[in-house]
């Protein structure tokens, strides 16, 4: 149905035309990638203990306070996002996106002339986007084994079968395209498919040509609220209230094509399927960096849940096509529903040290707990306990790390980061051994109240995705996917009041 982000899993490729969240859908909405400005991303993200970054309001809220002056910033980013997807050979494509990676300000409220007590007090405003969805990737290949056919003759056929006038979903619409039909004797339960000529001829044969592209667009992005200060330049502290955007929308357009003349006079189908998701959810987090001395900070920061509530809308068609002239189409219903989700707590520290006026350097760790996503109903009295049951069985807590520098030179900074973001599933699934990994260069100049910087992150990792699932006995369809982002982002920032 919609298993088409980094995530896909065997178990959960199931084409159901109604609440159809799985897994997949959980990870991909509690996942985070900290974007902000360019020099934020130059550094890897490594900012929990640093602040003095308008993006840290979004990852330490205690970053605010240890602003001098007010602030403001906007960061527009240009994505070039590259697939390889190898089946039965290897096939690429590519994407380019322009977005807005960041905006936003930091205002002065308190300020003490005094080294002891509340020094400053600070009130901030930023939108950071939090995970780019953008992806296209092609998928082709000959395919000797199985058909996204028999999956739907299998989903038909199951648990005694489906009387033919009562299917409904893809199956329904693959029986209106004749791609499956009823088996002869079978009393109206039982399915076969056009490569079989529906078991007439027996057994199937493939060899067809098959391509998929898959079609991924939207973000996740917060804007975060905060406030905080600065105590004695020892403790710096801060609170965030945040509202996320969630914005999806995935299709998929599978085609067969047959090689060979078919009994069954089949020549090709193509299935389109259509899903997007809008959401909006609520965070708090909470911040604080510590100065023991002047040239070392540390930070920690703790994220509540984001709690999301989601509209849903997808539809499906099918088109076929015989060599004795007749075409066929079918579509089902476009839909809408409602349906919440709650994404993992985090909890973040991080240290830093400052060498002289010449260096920083700094390092991040970050727990989060992906197995603690859940989803829940709205109203509609949707039992989800079997969804979250599978949320449990297959992702886990993990660890991920950033670490930067930046060295300045008189006017100009050059920088560099690298990030790793740990492996979500737990051993016993296909995606075991997905993780994500990022570096980061960059370079900054700063005159007076005005400063330009330029960031490249480049964000990379892979996956096995399964184009459908099969019954027991024929090899499942499956491909190897490559993913690498190439992000140019540019930060023009002016500081006032100082």
């Amino acid at each position: 149905m919609k298993r088409i982000s980094l995530t896909i899993l065997a178990a959960f490729t199931l084409f159901s035309a109604l609440f159809a969240q799985n897994v997949d859908d959980a990870l991909r909405y509690s996942q985070v990638f900290y974007g902000g400005t360019a020099r934020f991303m130059s550094m890897g993200g490594a900012f929990t203990a640093l602040g003095g970054d308008i993006s840290t309001l979004s990852q330490n809220p205690a970053g605010i306070g240890v602003f001098r002056s007010s602030e403001m910033s906007v960061t527009p980013q240009l994505n070039y996002i590259n697939s390889t997807a190898g089946f039965n050979g290897t096939t690429e494509d590519y994407i380019y996106n322009f977005n807005l990676s960041q905006a936003g300000f930091v205002s002065n409220i308190i300020s003490n002339n005094t080294k002891t007590g509340l020094i400053k007090l600070n009130f901030g405003y930023s939108f950071n986007k939090t995970n780019n969805f953008h992806q296209s990737t092609l998928i082709q290949g000959i395919n000797n084994t199985s058909s996204m056919a028999d999956y739907w003759a299998g989903s038909a056929s199951k648990d005694g079968g489906t009387k033919y006038y009562d299917l409904s979903g893809p199956e329904g619409i693959a029986f209106d395209t004749y791609v499956i039909d009823t088996i002869t004797g079978s009393g109206g339960r039982s399915y076969g498919t056009v490569f079989s000529n529906y078991e007439d001829n027996p057994p199937s044969r493939y060899g067809q040509s098959v391509s998929r592209l898959i079609s991924n667009e939207g973000f996740t992005g917060e804007h975060a609220i905060s406030i905080g200060g600065n105590y004695s330049d020892k403790i710096y502290f801060g609170a965030t209230f945040g509202i996320s955007q969630l914005r999806y929308t995935s299709q998929f357009q599978h085609s067969e094509i047959a090689n060979d003349a078919m009994i069954s006079q089949f020549k090709n189908f193509n299935y389109l399927d259509y899903y997007e998701d809008r959401g909006t959810g609520y965070s708090f987090k909470l911040g604080a960096i510590f100065k023991p001395v002047e040239s070392m900070r540390i930070g920690v920061a703790f994220h509540s849940p984001v709690w999301y509530h989601i509209d849903q809308y997808f539809f499906e068609t099918i088109s076929s096509n015989f060599t004795d002239g007749n075409r066929y189409e079918s579509s089902n219903d476009p839909m809408r529903f409602n349906y919440a989700v709650t994404t993992p707590f985090r909890f973040l520290g991080g240290i830093a040290i400052q060498i002289k006026k010449f260096a920083l350097l700094s390092a991040d760790y970050e727990f989060v707990d992906y197995n603690m996503a859940k989803f829940s109903q709205t109203g509609d009295g949707f039992n989800y306990s079997a969804k979250n049951d599978s949320i449990n069985a297959n992702l886990q807590s993990t660890s991920n790390f950033r670490v930067g520098g930046e060295f300045r030179f008189n006017k100009l900074y050059l920088r560099s980061g690298y990030s790793y973001y740990g492996k979500p599933f737990q051993h016993n699934n296909v995606n075991a051994d997905m993780d994500y990994n990022s570096i980061s260069g960059g370079i900054g100049f700063r005159e007076k109240g005005f400063s330009l910087d330029f960031g490249y992150t480049h964000l990379s990792s892979s996956q096995v995705y399964f184009l459908y699932t099969v019954p027991k006995g024929v090899e499942t369809a499956k491909a190897n996917i490559s993913t690498n982002q190439n992000m140019f982002t540019i930060t023009f920032g002016y500081k006032f009041g100082y």
